[in-house]
């Protein structure tokens, strides 16, 4: 059996009164990304003869990195799943969103007002969030910010990779606040003491704040958020 990272995490307690960095999650946070990714990646697996649902690809599978994705199907098929998988769903996706991609409403005019320093910090590799942030227009305020759990040994909800994005930007975890819309990525902020904003559209707002999450569901709100 392939060690994954626990499911329970401990939380660390962060001690800042106002935000003074910001990490934001991609798919589903800047990018609308995720239903597609859902519907497909529930598509692919049903044709290995294990019928998902995009429900129940969204609860099994959504916020984690490729490689945790794959230990966890393996287990559910009893075998490893096939090498020309991700290939199957990375082409059924980018064809999904190159029709129909947008960004997470009220995320442009949200970012309009956020003055503080920031990046992103996504389960998804450098590829697909170069092709979702530009397909969005949103690419160019995060040119050079961009932090992948491919960079790091576990991914969410282990807290590798936000304290790796914090590492390279200098952020003090304390003072950072980290946007998530999934239960791994809060349990990864929460582990990484920093304070998460849980934004709850696909995602039940009772799992998110039972995971450490200070949940909200409009995208025009997070600027006075981050200034509370």
């Amino acid at each position: 059996m392939v060690a994954c990272w626990p499911a329970s995490l401990p939380t660390v307690a962060y001690s800042a009164a106002v935000a003074a960095s910001v990490i934001f999650d991609c798919d589903g946070v800047l990018v609308d990304s995720e239903q597609a990714a859902n519907a497909v990646l529930a598509g692919v697996i049903t044709d290995l003869g294990l019928p998902t649902t995009p429900e129940q690809a969204r609860a099994d599978y959504m916020g984690r990195s490729w490689a945790s994705c794959m230990e966890i199907l393996a287990g559910q098929l009893g075998h490893p799943p096939p090498d020309d998988l991700r290939d199957r769903y990375r082409v059924g996706v980018e064809e999904s969103w190159r029709r129909d991609l947008q960004p997470v409403p009220g995320i442009v005019a949200a970012l309009d007002a956020i003055e503080l320093p920031n990046c992103v910090a996504s389960s998804g590799e450098h590829e697909r969030m170069r092709l979702t942030l530009g397909l969005t227009g949103l690419l160019p305020r995060f040119e050079g910010r961009i932090f992948s759990a491919t960079e790091v040994e576990h991914g969410k909800p282990a807290p590798d990779l936000f304290i790796h994005a914090a590492t390279q930007m200098g952020f003090d975890p304390a003072d950072t606040v980290v946007v998530e819309d999934t239960v791994p990525g809060v349990q990864a902020g929460r582990a990484a003491g920093m304070r998460v904003l849980a934004f709850a559209r696909l995602v039940s707002a009772e799992d998110l704040s039972a995971a450490g999450g200070e949940v909200f569901d409009d995208m025009r709100a997070l600027p006075d958020l981050l200034a509370s």
